[in-house]
């Protein structure tokens, strides 16, 4: 029954900001956004951080820290969470990589 209301309580979270993800995406050039770790499994809490992914387009350093930055803060702000906002090309480690794979949920964009 809790497990329910947790997974519940998880896409609820991320549905009810849906169009402002999408905007927030959108403003920032953002190819893929995904969540990973807990908040795709029962281990999430009331009190957890939301672990995400990013692909951002931008080949210039200072614009493409601009957007990555802006992104992780506004995204804190809508979902009132810590964000821990991964780079999908900062992803290197194999074993990371494939623990990732086995819980990411797309947000935005086409999966890979």
């Amino acid at each position: 029954m809790i497990e329910n209301l947790l997974s519940l309580f998880r896409m609820k979270l991320l549905n009810q900001y849906t169009e402002q993800i999408k905007r927030l995406c959108e403003l920032n050039k953002v190819k893929t956004l995904f969540a990973f770790g807990s908040i795709t499994t029962d281990d999430f809490r009331p009190d957890s951080d939301i672990d995400l992914i990013v692909d951002i387009e931008d080949s210039d350093p200072i614009s493409y820290s601009d957007k990555y930055f802006n992104l992780k803060f506004q995204l804190e702000d809508i979902l009132k969470r810590h964000i821990d906002l991964l780079e999908k090309k900062a992803i290197r480690n194999r074993f990371l990589k494939k623990e990732i794979d086995q819980t990411k949920v797309l947000i935005y964009g086409n999966r890979d």
